[in-house]
């Protein structure tokens, strides 16, 4: 299917996921990580406990910042495929840090598209976001819509990322995917997310915070899904192309809580909190693309997602 691709990234949520995919593909997996601690580093490293003993994974601990170390990578195992998903995450964090997220986000995407260049990569997939419709008022979002007012500097970033994929697949012939998530969750949630944050607070007993009215609406995506997008865009990928990956089904925050206790047996203590700058009102993906050119069809529902994630996070706490 591939021969080496270079995954970015590659001890987080998605990531991992990934390579474990890629691995049971046949493909030769190079990781790339700088295990940053956004949140606890060791929890990235757990992650990866799947693929230790694997001969067809390898882990190079790196920023993607970093132009010398990038070249010695590209230099020395000539990955045919690239999927970049390294970045700072978290809509709220980027608020408070925007510089870090730009040189991150930004530089370190600059980076990979140099050396992607140089070495002859033949596909790039880049990892964007739902957060770069900001609050469209066509519902659902559509590739072909306009992405020109972001609300967050990490949403601004991820548009960025797109117009460098754009350029440099123009300048150089260089095949790119950019593939907008929309709020992926399963097993290994990042531990910030709600979904993993709710279900942790609530078997302590502690109040989650909800901020607002609680009718904020996401697409939930399950990860199995999302690394099934992934790897047909692989196969797909010719020359620039944007895709929404997105479960097409977005439901309110209420009703993602209720899901919750319906699921676990706990009650949701809520605790009321102002909205936050930055977050968007809604995300509704368009499927439409991605189901006639990826052959891209979510099949896990909310209710059984959920179940999966809490039956991993009973067998992982503690």
């Amino acid at each position: 299917m591939f021969d080496t691709v270079l995954v970015t990234g590659v001890a987080g949520f998605i990531g991992s996921h990934l390579a474990e995919r890629l691995v049971s593909l046949g493909c030769r997996v190079i990781g790339v990580d700088s295990f940053c601690d956004f949140y606890d580093p060791e929890v990235k490293r757990r992650n990866l406990y799947p693929l230790d003993r694997s001969d067809d994974f390898h882990l190079i601990e790196a920023d993607v910042r970093d132009v010398e170390r990038m070249e010695e990578v590209f230099a020395t195992h000539r990955p045919s495929t690239v999927v970049h998903l390294a970045a700072m995450a978290g809509v709220r964090p980027s608020i408070e840090s925007p510089g870090l997220y730009v040189s991150v986000n930004v530089d370190g995407t600059v980076n990979l598209l140099q050396a992607a260049a140089r070495h002859g990569v033949q596909k790039f997939l880049f990892a964007s976001s739902s957060s770069v419709y900001g609050n469209n008022r066509k519902v659902p979002f559509s590739e072909e819509d306009p992405v020109d007012h972001p609300i967050s500097p990490y949403a601004a970033t991820k548009k960025a990322g797109e117009l460098l994929c754009h350029t440099f697949s123009h300048l150089y012939g260089l095949p790119v995917v950019c593939l907008r998530f929309f709020t992926v969750y399963g097993p290994r949630q990042r531990p910030d997310l709600a979904i993993a944050k709710f279900m942790r607070l609530m078997s302590e007993g502690k109040e989650i915070p909800v901020f607002g009215d609680g009718q904020m609406s996401r697409d939930y995506t399950y990860i199995n899904d999302i690394i099934d997008g992934t790897v047909s865009a692989m196969q797909s990928v010719e020359s620039y192309r944007i895709y929404n990956l997105g479960g097409s089904k977005p439901v309110t925050l209420t009703t993602l809580i209720r899901t919750i206790e319906n699921t676990t047996g706990l009650p949701a203590r809520i605790r009321r909190l102002p909205p936050q700058p930055g977050d968007v009102e809604r995300t509704c993906a368009d499927l439409t693309r991605a189901r006639r050119e990826l052959g891209f069809d979510p099949r896990v529902s909310l209710e059984e997602g959920i179940a999966r994630q809490w039956e991993w996070f009973r067998s992982t706490a503690g």
